[in-house]
């Protein structure tokens, strides 16, 4: 499963941003090094990207991990099971989540006071989710069907990053 995304609608700001993700991505020492330098650059060229996370699914224990981030500061939700709050959401469904409102959505797992909007994108891999993109925004209804497009083309270039079983 993917998103499928028309090139055509896409703002030009958003096609010079996946350019540049691409090249940051192939330029990385690894995957962790380039998972790193997408959240960098999200947070630092879009302004309504408050917060910027990647949170990778950990199979057997059915729950979502914190990978790379970065905004003013760290959250206590390193972990999240499957199905929980709105990143949980998500990842069990497989679709965009866009909250307008996180204080009037009771599956909000509060993480910073500023927060008033969020979204999360599923990134998947053979058909399957193995992880997510979550902003969040200090302002209500920051994100849109633009923002959700976009993402979920930058949770593509995302993938082949994700961490892997070698046992």
């Amino acid at each position: 499963m993917s998103h499928p995304v028309a090139v055509e609608e896409r703002p030009a700001e958003h096609g010079d941003a996946l350019n540049l993700l691409r090249a940051l991505i192939a330029e990385a020492p690894g995957p962790e090094a380039a998972a790193q330098r997408v959240v960098d650059e999200l947070h630092n060229r879009f302004g309504h990207y408050d917060w910027v996370g990647i949170y990778w699914v950990d199979v057997p224990a059915n729950e979502l991990v914190l990978g790379p981030w970065t905004g003013p500061e760290a959250t206590e939700h390193t972990r999240i099971p499957m199905g929980v709050g709105i990143c949980g959401a998500a990842a069990a469904s497989g679709q965009t989540e866009i909250v307008d409102d996180v204080n009037a959505d009771p599956r909000y797992l509060a993480c910073f006071a500023t927060t008033r909007s969020e979204i999360v994108v599923p990134i998947f891999a053979d058909g399957q989710v193995v992880g997510e993109i979550d902003i969040d925004g200090s302002d209500p209804s920051a994100y849109d069907e633009t923002d959700a497009h976009f993402l979920e083309e930058v949770a593509a270039l995302l993938a082949p990053l994700r961490p892997r079983d070698e046992g």
